[in-house]
C-alpha cells in the first residue's frame, strides 16, 4: 500500500473512532407521545370549517422518535384539503430550562416558510406542544383516553390570551395493510 493510501486509511479509521466515541446517548420518547402511535380516524373543526381527519403515527430512527401523518378535507368541499407531518422525540431535560421532555417539528401543506420547531411538556393523559410563529404560539394539545383521541390547538398572543384554532375528536382503528 502505498504511503498516501496509508494515511487516509487512519485518517479513515481516527473519524470513526471518534464519531463512536461521540455519541450521545439516545433520549427516550416521552410515553405520552409513544401513545399516539397507530391510526386514528375522526372529525374536528378549524375556525368554523367542518373536517373529516386522518392520522398515522409511527416510531421512527431505531425507535429514537415518532411521526404524525395528518390529512384532512371540509366536509362541505373535499377538495378543500390539507396536510401536516410532525416529528417528535425526547428533549434533553438537562438542555431545558423550561423543564420540557418533548421536542418537535412542524411542516404542512402551506410550505416550508410555515415550519416551525416546537417544545413541549408531558402530562396526564397527554401533551402539549408550542410552536411559535411570528403573530402568536401555537399551543396543540394532545390528550388520549384509551381509544379516543382529543386534539386542540389555540393561538396564544403576546400577552397570554389564547383563542381557539381547532379541535378533533378521533377514533383509534386498524392500520390499512400495506400497498405492494
Amino acid at each position: 500500500m502505498s504511503p498516501k493510501a496509508c494515511v487516509a486509511v487512519a485518517a479513515n479509521l481516527a473519524v470513526i473512532a471518534l464519531s463512536t466515541a461521540a455519541e450521545p446517548a439516545a433520549v427516550p420518547i416521552p410515553a405520552a407521545v409513544a401513545a399516539l402511535q397507530g391510526c386514528w380516524r375522526g372529525v374536528g373543526a378549524v375556525g368554523s370549517k367542518q373536517v373529516v381527519v386522518a392520522i398515522d403515527s409511527r416510531l421512527i430512527l431505531q425507535d429514537a422518535m415518532s411521526t404524525v401523518d395528518v390529512e384532512s378535507s371540509a366536509v362541505a368541499d373535499p377538495k378543500d384539503r390539507y396536510s401536516a407531518h410532525l416529528i417528535f422525540g425526547g428533549a434533553d431535560r438537562h438542555a431545558s430550562d423550561q423543564g420540557d421532555d418533548i421536542v418537535g417539528f412542524w411542516a404542512d401543506s402551506f410550505g416550508g416558510a410555515y415550519t416551525a420547531l416546537g417544545r413541549g411538556k408531558s402530562r396526564t393523559h397527554g401533551f402539549d406542544m408550542t410552536y411559535p410563529y411570528p403573530d402568536a404560539d401555537f399551543v396543540n394539545r394532545w390528550t388520549r383516553s384509551g381509544d379516543q383521541l382529543a386534539w386542540s390547538i389555540v393561538a396564544r398572543d403576546s400577552k397570554g390570551v389564547e383563542k381557539p384554532f381547532a379541535t378533533y375528536a378521533l377514533t383509534k382503528v386498524s392500520c390499512p395493510l400495506a400497498s405492494p
